[in-house]
């Protein structure tokens, strides 16, 4: 009876993009997918042991917010987005990804502000 089976409901981060992406619609489904993945994050950056399934959730997360950052042609919108993707980067404690996509927005009072509200990536 596959009626009453409740169906385990997807991350935003593994469905399917039918077609291609604007640059407004890019940048909003980053803003989704951050957060969304804001708890799985934060379990990662917070927790003293190893949670597989929330780390693997937030890693799947980052990436998928990244290939479709790569993709974004307005370069404050995509600095905007890589922003969102470098809080939740910081939120679970992933230094060196953070370090690397603060260094790839090129708008100087976006950089600055990342550089003002987290200082560890400037090591």
């Amino acid at each position: 009876m596959k009626w009453f089976a409740k169906q385990k409901r997807g991350d935003v981060w593994d469905e399917v993009i039918q077609g291609p992406l604007g640059d407004i619609e890019g940048a909003a489904r980053i803003r989704t997918i951050c957060d969304a993945a804001t708890a799985s994050a934060a379990t990662v950056g917070g927790s003293a042991r190893n949670d597989r399934r929330e780390s693997e959730r937030y890693e799947r997360a980052a990436r998928a917010a990244m290939e479709i950052a790569m993709k974004i042609s307005d370069d404050l919108m995509r600095d905007d987005a890589v922003r969102r993707i470098v809080d939740l980067c910081m939120k679970a404690n992933d230094v060196k990804t953070g370090q690397i996509l603060s260094r790839a927005i090129q708008a100087s009072w976006i950089r600055e502000a990342v550089q003002r509200d987290y200082p560890v990536l400037l090591q």
